[in-house]
């Protein structure tokens, strides 16, 4: 329609009384043109008049519908998500007189509202059509029309044409090795894409002409033909290269999930193909069908739309009916595919790639040996035990060394369809409706069909204050910190192995000792496994930081980005985007920052200090918040030097728990204190508010609970309650006592004596943190576990004596811990009891969460299917119609206080962004400008209590018994009198 518009009207022009101000029409709102900012002395009082040319105002009915609509019915779910943000901007576009109010309104409205981003309410604005509101609000928010078209230009093309290009790339270099009789300068990896190219695409295109010839197909036929053969092959490649680069570490990967990996990336891009081969046809569409006003029998076919017609016309004529039904359905875009007809896709192109891929290592230039030439990569079976100790085979894709190797130079080269977006994203008003464009978005992560079905009939309204927190998220602009990522650049090209980034170089392996002794052989065999491990984890964390800095390198020139967000079932928010985000790793944060910047002002300059020694850490970050700010002043000079000279000087910044947030913070406050207006300096980082053992702060909260409150710091105090230092003390306390025994009658007190000097809140934190959302003590154990190898703890050669030690603090730990808290285990109990007896009724618990969103646990029984493709028969595990009472009562109690601590990110993300604050939320940790923080603790403590001060668990309780009036659910559990207001006055409820 846009395109039509523009060639109907190339110019609108806005008259004031001193002369003309031309725009060119936006293609995302008729009323872009009233988006140009304009001065103060210009609003005030100017008379606005639109002048329509007379061949537009002639030619084009505003109320006549698009014709396009009822075509644009038939493309499919993904079609109609994509579309309908233009066909309801079309079908509601109002006439020409209508469109003459809003703009004298607009410009006699006052500029400040404009420049903070104010939205016009359809109260202020009675003519302003409804559809527009989210779409005028991203002009406010600091990008001009112009501007903004320009940009969501380049979105579109991110997000429809990655593929594509990426295609064209390997083309153009076969082209260019064919001219030049040689390959072109090339980094290893990308040069094997493009040798696996050509020879994966003509076996595609082999495979596809079969298919459609043959009379006689496998199911998946009608499937495989729907995309060019160049652009599977490339879909191909990089998936599995990103499976691989993802996964553990080991470079393999199980085929059942390569398989249904790759056939989702085939079906999404077929979708996005169909789509935007109808957007490209309405053009030529509206040139032959101008006149007409009945065009729902206009059809637009391709190329290749034709050759299937005609294929289906032919198998129908011989009375291939059922083939030919296979055929359409396939090419109906409405219908999913389904995960076997995706897993024998994909399971088929894996078999293809595994044929043409091979390798060859560097050819020995003294003409010694051969040439060797292999397989890149293997289909092999490897081996699990299932829970009664049997072994289950299954295959894996593992790649060759070389390949491995390789792999974690790979990432600037991969596809990223997912990447931030240069816009604001589109606001949600649906749960399929908002984020990107054309990329699929969906509000929630959903899991089975039961969420899926929940979250499609909720209200609306039930749901209206999600979608205003999801866009407070997504409209919080960011860029790349280019100073920390050239320092990040510096350390991972020489080598890594600093500031918490891996070593770029494996550890040796040990050497195979010359003996038959069967004790040494047994060390050798425990060290090398030991040694094979580590490098996995090296391997798969090196991957992890090339995919990081990938995406950062790419955006490092852009002026911001913005990051969709969504939820998972419970309503904890997350950016869509898989790799660089802000709730990512000290890495990531430290090389993200707000792209708006602002005056420190007196209390953004305290708390740029308090947040240094909050990433500091070492004891510091449990200082008052005065003391804090004191260990930043008495680290001026360290402060300096580690802005200035971050490799060369003292490296004082490497000592923090959060190096390159530490770093970044340096550099501001560098630049800040060296200023003769220090409070004046701009600033970009976002500080940190994090909540004090935040699911015990909601068990306490739930159960009015004095004592537990003030153990995590709900109620007011001098300096900060430290909840994992006080059970370390309980555990210090107890081990104590245990070492005092004698080792022969009491082994716990040979293993108390050496884990004595091992105890602090470090060690106990992740347990106490986890303990109240349903740790087990073998997770326990594991956590400590890791711990204690962190610090090279003293362990036997055969790693039984860690195992023992671990196990000891890990019982220790949980004991310590219940005699603290009382009333969150009773609350716990309460949970688990009734998720015990809905489970009992083989129905899943679901609830409403505060702020609106319905929940399904989605823990089922499952089952296996077995399908068999030409590579290997794949076992598919599906859901059942039985729940799993164990997962249902042990998972409740975690998820809910999960959806408590979601509510208040929400409903305090809701408040900030009214405000006019910039916001981020990393679950229980909120973000915000330096000088904006005051402001933002004092909206988070207010959404706290009115959270806290709704009848949470009488609302549950209530919610239980009217799905289950027949059954008897136990009482609440008493409660105490813990007076909520006092948090309000809580210096240190986040802090």
């Amino acid at each position: 329609m846009w395109n039509t518009v523009s060639k109907i009207l190339p110019d609108i022009r806005i008259r004031f009384n001193r002369g003309y101000f031309h725009t060119m029409f936006s293609r995302n709102s008729i009323l872009g043109v009233a988006n140009h900012r304009v001065s103060s002395e210009m609003a005030a009082g100017w008379n606005v008049n639109v002048l329509f040319s007379s061949h537009f105002s002639n030619n084009f009915n505003w109320n006549k519908p698009i014709f396009l609509m009822a075509y644009s019915r038939s493309l499919g779910t993904l079609a109609q998500k994509v579309a309908s943000a233009d066909e309801e901007l079309e079908a509601s576009t109002p006439s020409s007189s209508q469109v003459h109010d809003p703009f004298e309104q607009l410009a006699k409205k006052d500029v400040d509202d404009c420049l903070k981003g104010h939205q016009i309410s359809k109260s202020q604005n009675n003519n302003f059509p409804q559809y527009h509101h989210s779409y005028y609000s991203k002009f406010i928010k600091g990008i001009p029309p112009s501007k903004y078209a320009l940009l969501k230009k380049r979105q579109i093309k991110l997000e429809t044409e990655a593929w594509n290009q990426a295609a064209e790339e390997y083309r153009e270099l076969l082209s260019e090795m064919c001219d030049r009789k040689l390959a072109p300068n090339l980094p290893y990896m990308k040069s094997l894409f493009m040798n696996w190219f050509e020879p994966l695409r003509d076996k595609i295109s082999k495979e596809q002409k079969f298919f459609i010839s043959e009379k006689h197909c496998p199911s998946f036929a009608p499937y495989f033909i729907l995309l060019p053969d160049d652009m599977m092959a490339v879909v191909t490649m990089h998936t599995l290269m990103g499976l691989l680069m993802t996964g553990d570490g080991t470079a393999k990967i199980q085929i059942t999930k390569a398989s249904l990996h790759i056939g989702s990336a085939i079906e999404q891009e077929v979708q996005i193909q169909r789509f935007m081969e109808k957007k490209k046809t309405k053009k030529d569409i509206k040139k032959t069908s101008d006149d007409d006003e009945d065009t729902n029998d206009v059809s637009v076919a391709t190329e290749d739309e034709n050759y299937l017609r005609k294929k289906v016309s032919e198998l129908v004529r011989k009375g291939k009916i059922k083939v030919a039904g296979k055929i359409m359905n396939a090419y109906d875009c409405t219908k999913p595919w389904g995960t076997e007809n995706q897993a024998k896709v994909g399971s088929r192109l894996i078999e293809m790639l595994i044929e043409v891929a091979y390798i060859q290592p560097p050819v020995d230039q003294s003409g010694a040996g051969f040439i060797d030439i292999r397989p890149a990569f293997r289909h092999v079976q490897n081996f699990s035990m299932n829970s009664f100790q049997k072994k289950r085979p299954y295959g894996v894709i593992e790649c060759d060394p070389l390949v491995r190797k390789g792999l974690e130079r790979t990432a600037r080269h991969m596809v990223i369809p997912y990447i931030p977006m240069l816009v604001p994203p589109v606001d949600w008003t649906r749960h399929d409706r908002g984020a990107h464009f054309y990329l699929p978005s969906h509000i929630m992560r959903t899991h089975g069909a039961r969420q899926l079905n929940v979250i499609k009939t909720v209200s609306k309204e039930q749901m209206q204050n999600v979608y205003k927190a999801l866009n407070t998220l997504g409209n919080t602009k960011w860029r790349i910190n280019k100073r920390v990522l050239s320092i990040v650049d510096r350390i991972w090209s020489n080598g890594g192995n600093l500031a918490d980034l891996v070593d770029q170089e494996d550890i040796p392996l040990p050497e195979k000792p010359n003996t038959d002794d069967a004790d040494k052989i047994k060390k050798w065999k425990w060290s090398l496994c030991l040694a094979n491990k580590q490098n996995s984890e090296r391997h798969s964390q090196r991957c992890d930081i090339e995919l990081k800095l990938s995406v950062a390198r790419k955006l490092m020139d852009e002026e911001g980005f913005y990051y969709p967000h969504n939820i998972d079932f419970r309503g904890r928010a997350y950016p869509m985007h898989p790799y660089l985000h802000h709730l990512g790793s000290d890495l990531c944060r430290g090389i993200l920052e707000f792209a708006e910047g602002r005056p420190l002002g007196k209390s953004g300059l305290q708390w740029l200090k308090i947040q240094l020694a909050n990433l500091y850490g070492g004891g510091f970050d449990k200082l008052s918040l005065d003391g804090r700010a004191t260990f930043a002043e008495n680290h001026v000079k360290d402060i300096f030097d580690s802005a200035d000279r971050p490799l060369e000087g003292k490296r004082w910044w490497l000592g923090a728990e959060d190096p390159f947030q530490c770093l970044a913070i340096c550099i501001n406050l560098a630049v800040a204190l060296r200023s003769t207006s220090p409070e004046s300096t701009i600033s970009h980082l976002p500080i940190h508010q994090d909540g004090s053992c935040n699911g015990l702060q909601h068990y306490s909260a739930l159960g009015r609970d004095t004592l537990g409150a003030a153990a995590v710091n709900l109620v007011n105090s001098d300096k900060p309650s430290d909840l994992y230092s006080d059970v370390a003390r309980r555990v210090f306390l107890i081990m104590k006592e245990d070492s005092m025994g004698d080792p022969i009658s009491d082994p716990n007190a040979s293993i108390a004596k050496l884990l004595i000097d091992q105890v602090d809140r470090k060690l106990v934190k992740q347990t106490v943190m986890t303990s109240v959302y349903g740790v087990t003590f073998v997770g326990a154990r594991e956590q400590i576990q890791k711990r204690l190898k962190e610090r090279n703890f003293n362990v036997a050669d055969d790693g039984n004596h860690l195992f023992r030690a671990s196990s000891y603090a890990a019982k220790t730990t949980l004991t310590a811990l219940g005699d603290l808290f009382t009333a969150a285990n009773e609350i716990k109990a309460w949970l688990e009891k009734c998720a015990k007896i809905i489970a009992m009724e083989n129905h899943p618990v679901v609830w409403t969460t505060p702020i609106g969103i319905p929940a399904v646990q989605p823990y089922m029984g499952t089952e296996s299917k077995v399908i068999r493709t030409s590579l290997q028969t794949l076992c598919l595990r599906r859901d059942t119609n039985k729940v799993s009472i164990g997962r249902q009562r042990s998972a409740f109690p975690p998820n809910f206080v999960h959806s408590l601590d979601g509510a208040h990110m929400m409903m305090s993300a809701i408040a900030c962004g009214e405000a006019g604050l910039n916001f981020a939320g990393v679950h229980d940790s909120f973000w915000t400008h330096a000088c904006d923080v005051d402001v933002m603790n004092r909206i988070i403590r207010e959404e706290f209590v009115k959270l806290h001060e709704k009848p949470i668990l009488e609302n549950l309780l209530d919610g239980f018994q009217k799905s289950f009036p027949s059954i008897e659910f136990p009482p609440i559990p008493n409660r105490g009198d813990f007076n909520l207001r006092q948090v309000l006055n809580s210096t240190y409820f986040f802090n």
